[in-house]
């Protein structure tokens, strides 16, 4: 079996390309999992988490490109390793992990280091570009796609907890992470009630 993972770290990019790029390596739908507005940092992810759940000895973890599954290098390394303990396949684009050949290990603990050098360089141009009165200025914030009236609505299928985050999340259209920061909207707007 084939189980594919893909990450974006903001909710404004798309993921979908990503799950192209994956049913395309052969991975099928609802074998999928996804983490929207993410950073690649921590591994402390719901989507990451059932992608590695899913898979058993013999079947394969795909991924578009390493730094879609990480952009931490000692992280990435070490899951790597209790994949391929398990008996799971690797693998980022067509490039499959094989544990057994050198070359291949130093491929990987490359890609791995360039996705976390890489992580912190974008880190660093944001400091630098927010250090800039002008820019701030130009800044306003992203606004949610979400009317109070939505907010309100998901803030009361959380508490009433008859749906699953995921099950509210595609209810609305939105990421499940979008409906935490709904909810909690509607909470600042209401001093905590549901209303």
């Amino acid at each position: 079996m084939i189980v594919g993972y893909a990450r974006v770290s903001t909710i404004a990019q798309d993921v979908e390309m990503q799950r192209q790029a994956l049913l395309e390596l052969g991975a099928e739908p609802e074998r999928i999992y996804t983490d929207e507005g993410f950073s690649g940092k921590s591994l402390n992810r719901a989507g990451l988490r059932e992608a590695m759940a899913a898979v058993r000895e013999g079947d394969t973890l795909v991924v578009p490109r390493l730094d879609r599954f990480a952009r931490n290098a000692e992280e990435t390394l070490r899951q790597v390793r209790e994949l391929t303990e398990r008996g799971v396949i690797f693998q980022m684009g067509r490039t499959a992990y094989d544990p057994r050949d050198p070359w291949s290990k130093l491929f990987l603990t490359f890609l791995a280091g360039m996705a976390e050098a890489e992580g912190a360089w974008i880190s660093l141009r944001t400091q630098e570009g927010m250090a800039n009165p002008e820019v701030r200025k130009k800044l306003k914030g992203r606004q949610s796609k979400l009317t109070p009236e939505q907010d309100e609505a998901i803030a009361i299928h959380l508490e009433e907890g008859r749906m699953t985050p995921g099950q509210i999340a595609t209810r609305f259209n939105t990421s499940r992470s979008s409906i935490y920061r709904a909810a909690s909207r509607h909470r600042a707007r209401t001093g905590g009630g549901n209303g």
